[in-house]
Formats: structure tokens, sequence, C-alpha cells
């Protein structure tokens, strides 16, 4: 077992994008790793199903482990295919502890194909201009999965809604494989219900996911309109407007007469 010191602080993980919008989408997990609230442990990947792998490099299993917490095992639970902050575990922490919830959830980055990082064509809760999937048949990447339980899921569905479905995506359709090499059969994905915005450059989906100040600032450069809403620059733009819903809702609508907003709402699931 390892003596290092694993609090997400020590690790420089526990930052938070819903409280500091312009440090959106967060550091996301780049191991196997369980949550143990303020804690990130690494874990083993071997086949025989991920309640397998082990904790820490000790002898107890995932699901062992789980039960030791008075947590539901991996079987009980739900895989959830993160494209913005829900890779970030001082995000998901936040999300979980501030409503009561222990937050143990193993977090795994899994190789994909078929899913684009797109921008939400929406103005979210806190200010930010979240990430969003979007179908690239030809894109390959990884991506960060978490298996939450029952109460956990109805906790993350209530940051996303009603800006984002949740939709279930066959694993063989998107070649989902664990770092242990064994497929994963199944998970969810949140979809934007706007779709995604464009580059006006290419009229190609906008890269998400990265720097939001420097994307805040050129969506504000783009358009008169949204430099007089949320103006002059992204620190004003996340100030304004996680303080005022209207003023989003105004700013969302900007994308549209922009023409900026391509409408992909779906992941084909087959």
């Amino acid at each position: 077992m390892t003596t290092q010191d694993r609090g997400l602080a020590a690790l420089g993980l526990d930052g938070v994008p819903a409280l500091y919008p312009l440090t959106y989408p967060g550091l996301p997990v780049t191991e196997p790793s369980l949550l143990t609230g303020t804690e990130l442990l690494p874990l083993l990947a071997r086949p025989g199903g991920v309640g397998a792998w082990s904790v820490d490099g000790a002898a107890p299993a995932l699901d062992d482990v789980l039960a030791g917490l008075g947590q539901a095992p991996v079987a009980g639970r739900h895989a959830v295919i993160a494209v913005g902050s829900n890779a970030s575990p001082g995000q998901v922490s936040h999300k979980l502890t501030r409503l009561g919830l222990l937050g143990a959830v193993p977090m795994v980055p899994v190789r994909l194909r078929g899913i684009g990082v797109g921008c939400s064509a929406h103005i979210g809760r806190a200010g930010y201009v979240a990430a969003a999937p979007y179908p690239a048949p030809a894109a390959r990447t990884s991506l960060v999965v978490s298996w939450l339980d029952a109460a956990q899921l109805a906790a993350v569905d209530a940051t996303e809604l009603p800006h984002y479905r949740r939709v279930r995506l066959p694993g063989a359709a998107y070649a989902m494989t664990l770092p242990s090499g064994e497929p994963l059969d199944h998970a969810y994905v949140y979809v934007g219900a706007r779709g995604v915005l464009a580059d006006p450059a290419t009229g190609l989906p906008r890269p998400g996911g990265g720097d939001q100040a420097a994307l805040l600032d050129a969506l504000l450069g783009a358009s008169p309109a949204l430099f007089e809403l949320l103006g002059p620059d992204p620190a004003a733009w996340v100030r304004r407007a996680a303080a005022d819903a209207a003023l989003r809702a105004r700013g969302t609508r900007v994308f549209a007469d922009e023409g900026w907003v391509l409408p992909w709402t779906e992941l084909p699931a087959v």
C-alpha cells in the first residue's frame, strides 16, 4: 500500500469548477481510481471485472472495499461517461458531499470511439459554457467513466437536467475498452438538449473541454451582442451569468441568433 498522501488537495485535484467557473472543466483523473470523499485511491486493473480490481495495492478487491464503506458493489452501479467536469474528482466530490452523500465512486479512463467533445449550446448555472458530446465516427479518445449508485446518479442527474439528457450507449458500438483490456458492456452519457456550438470559421463543432477563459473570450470577440450582454471579459461573463438566470437564457438565445448552433442532440444507439 502506498504511503503517498492521496488527499485531493495533496494531489492538486480538489478544484471545483462549479465554484470557480473559469477553471472548468477541472483536472480529470488520469488513472483508474476510487474517489472516497476527499481521497483518491489508485485501482490496479486486472481481468475479472472492475469490482475485482485491487485498491491502493492492497489485497481487498474494490467490491470488498465498497462493502466495508457500506456502499453498493460495482454490479449495482451505473457506468456514466464524463465529457466535462464530471471527470474531475473535485467536482464529483462537491456534487455529492453537498447533499450529504458519501463520495465513494470508482473513476476510470476508458478508451472508446465515435464520440467527439464539443461545447453545449447553452450557458450553465455556474456561468460557464460546458462540454457536450456529439457523434464523431472517426474519433478515438479516452474519457473518464464513473460508477455511480442510485442516489449518486440521481444527484448528478439533478445537476445536468434539463440542459442534458442521459442516454444509454451500447459498449460494443463505441468500442468501450477498460484499462484491463476487457470490454465495457454499456455506459450512460449526458447529451446536450440544445446541441453543440459550431466554429463560425469552419462550421464544424467547436472543441469543448479546454481553456474556459479562452473559449469565452473567443465568443465575446465573435458576437457584439454577447459582448454587450456579458462582456467585456470572461471574468465579467461568468460573474454576471452565474448571478442571473434570465441573463443566461438571453445569452443562450444569442448563440442561436448568431447561427452557431448545430442541432446534434442525439448519439446513435447502434
